[in-house]
């Protein structure tokens, strides 16, 4: 694969994967499960802390290991099974759960937009990822110069709310101290429900580290990429989260699906606010092409490995356009069947839970790294060694551990379809010797 993709476009990818529909439609669930504002604030403070935590610690391993992705770093740390168990997780879980989610967030506000029946969101949203994946077969570097485009547009909305909030003279009070939750609700509970609904919003960074091998400077450019992408993402999600709960009453903003849209009408009037919705459906629109452009190379790269059934068939790309084209056909297939079964609070859920579990072990790699190869060419190096790492690790485990407890069923299933993927991995490498 050539080397085409730029910082810039890297940082886009960043930026344009995790902006998506989490920071318009989770302060609803947030406010359900903590009851207060300041409550609310501190979970996506500390979902932000725990994810530029973890992007400072992985981008260690990007910088220093020249090789293609997260599923390379789990191979060259712990051993290829665990690589392949992520891969597979991200195929047949992540990446579908992830466009399927917001394909279908993007079908329920376009109906409701343009007044269409509700009863073909779903036919929307399948429409939206077949036309998304028509745009990535013609090559990643049309689709990544589109995913720059979109990241700019998808930053108006968010700075208009975040501007015109900040300025609104009608603002209700929503207190940020003392720490406290609502009525009803217990202090740890509303943690790590929060938390875990917040980092949905923050999902989608570590994907950028599929496409290392395409862009041109991965050892600086990658950890650049995801830093200051984090960090900035962090500051726009807490100045517009402040900006909802002081148009809209936490009591209305409660499992509200529609928070955004209805606090644009508050800020800018009917027509104002139908425009930021338009603004909102390119933000989810640019969410899913992020996530269809590094998607598809996840089958890609087991197949390299000949870790796949057919992999001589999955693991080539159009010599034209360097897209692989059959990753894209398995991804957004196993997507369109989540959108017909699925439910976005289920998927966005357990993907994180599938998610963490991974990046946790990804954080605990670095120090396993440290000790191992004290030699290893290290162009970034994590700051603050170890206390930045063991916040990461800490972040992932309290993630891990508390959606065991708290969503006990929805965590055996996200761990039996990771597993599902230990027979075909010891078939391939049956096979192959």
């Amino acid at each position: 694969m050539k080397r085409q993709i730029s910082f810039g476009q890297a940082l886009a990818t960043v930026v344009g994967s995790v902006i998506g529909a989490g920071v318009f439609f989770k302060i609803g669930t947030i406010t359900a499960q903590t009851g207060s504002t300041s409550m609310t604030l501190f979970v996506w403070i500390l979902a932000g802390i725990i994810s530029i935590a973890s992007g400072l610690t992985i981008s260690e391993i990007a910088a220093s290991l020249k090789i293609n992705g997260a599923i390379k770093y789990l191979d060259y740390t712990y051993g290829r099974v665990w690589g392949f168990l992520f891969g597979w997780a991200q195929m047949i879980v992540y990446f579908p759960a992830q466009i399927g989610a917001l394909s279908s967030i993007f079908g329920v506000q376009f109906v409701s937009l343009f007044g269409i029946k509700a009863r073909y969101s779903n036919l929307i949203a399948i429409l939206l990822v077949l036309f998304l994946l028509g745009i990535n077969l013609i090559g990643t570097k049309f689709s990544s110069k589109m995913q720059s485009v979109i990241t700019i547009l998808k930053i108006i909305p968010i700075a208009l709310i975040i501007i015109w909030g900040l300025f609104n003279p009608a603002k209700i009070p929503a207190p940020i101290i003392p720490l406290t939750v609502g009525t009803g609700h217990s202090f740890p509970t509303a943690i790590s429900q929060g938390l875990l609904s917040a980092l949905f919003a923050f999902e989608g960074w570590i994907v950028v580290t599929n496409l290392a091998n395409e862009v041109k400077n991965p050892e600086k450019d990658l950890s650049r990429a995801i830093i200051l992408g984090l960090s900035a993402i962090t500051l726009i999600y807490v100045l517009i989260n402040y900006t909802f709960m002081t148009v809209l009453p936490i009591d209305q903003l409660t499992n509200n699906n529609n928070a955004a849209f209805q606090a644009s009408m508050k800020l800018f009037g009917q027509f104002g606010g139908k425009l930021v919705t338009v603004g909102i459906l390119i933000s989810v629109y640019g969410a899913v092409n992020a996530f269809m452009l590094t998607g598809m190379h996840t089958p890609y790269i087991l197949a390299q490995d000949n870790l796949l059934p057919f992999s001589n068939k999955i693991g080539k790309a159009n010599i034209h356009t360097g897209v692989p084209v059959v990753g894209a056909f398995i991804v957004d297939a196993i997507a369109i069947v989540m959108i017909l079964l699925g439910n976005f609070t289920v998927l966005t859920d357990m993907l994180v839970f599938v998610m963490w579990t991974f990046n946790t072990m990804l954080s605990v790699a670095v120090i396993i790294l440290r000790k191992r190869e004290p030699e290893l060419k290290r162009p970034f190096k994590v700051p603050w060694y170890p206390i930045i790492p063991i916040i990461s690790v800490i972040g992932g485990i309290f993630i891990v551990v508390s959606t065991i407890i708290n969503q006990f069923v929805l965590s055996i299933i996200g761990i039996g379809l990771t597993l599902l993927g230990l027979p075909i991995y010891y078939y391939m490498q049956k096979k192959n010797n």
